[in-house]
């Protein structure tokens, strides 16, 4: 059974920083072998793409909107995912989901994703 678990999320003030962690479990195969991805979703909008790293690390892409804000980073040998969000915006706030691909390459289409986890709550006040 995949699981995919976030976690550090909260409510910050703007300008704040806050570092999500996504634990993987259960995949058929290695967590090496596969591109990870961040995305978002606020109240009454749909879900969009934040961020996505290579299975290897060595590709990362960003959403204009975060790009030099915002940085993914993994840890292969202990299953973990990592988002760095600094300089956090009240248009930051949304539920930010973890999910996994099936394959090594990057997407920044939701569709791209196999495995997702249940989200974290991130709140941003002005």
């Amino acid at each position: 059974q995949v699981q995919l678990v976030e976690s550090g999320g909260g409510l910050v003030q703007a300008g704040d920083s806050l570092r999500l962690s996504c634990a993987i479990s259960g995949l058929s195969f290695s967590i090496s072998r596969r591109a990870l991805g961040w995305f978002r979703q606020a109240p009454g909008k749909e879900r969009e793409f934040v961020s996505t790293i290579s299975s290897s690390g060595g590709i990362r892409n960003y959403a204009d909107s975060v790009k030099g804000r915002f940085t993914i980073s993994r840890d292969n040998a202990k299953s973990m995912a990592y988002l760095q969000m600094n300089g956090l915006k009240p248009e930051d706030a949304a539920v930010y989901y973890c999910a996994a691909r099936s394959n090594s390459g990057t997407s920044l289409s939701p569709e791209g994703y196999d495995y997702w986890g249940q989200g974290t709550q991130v709140t941003v006040s002005s």
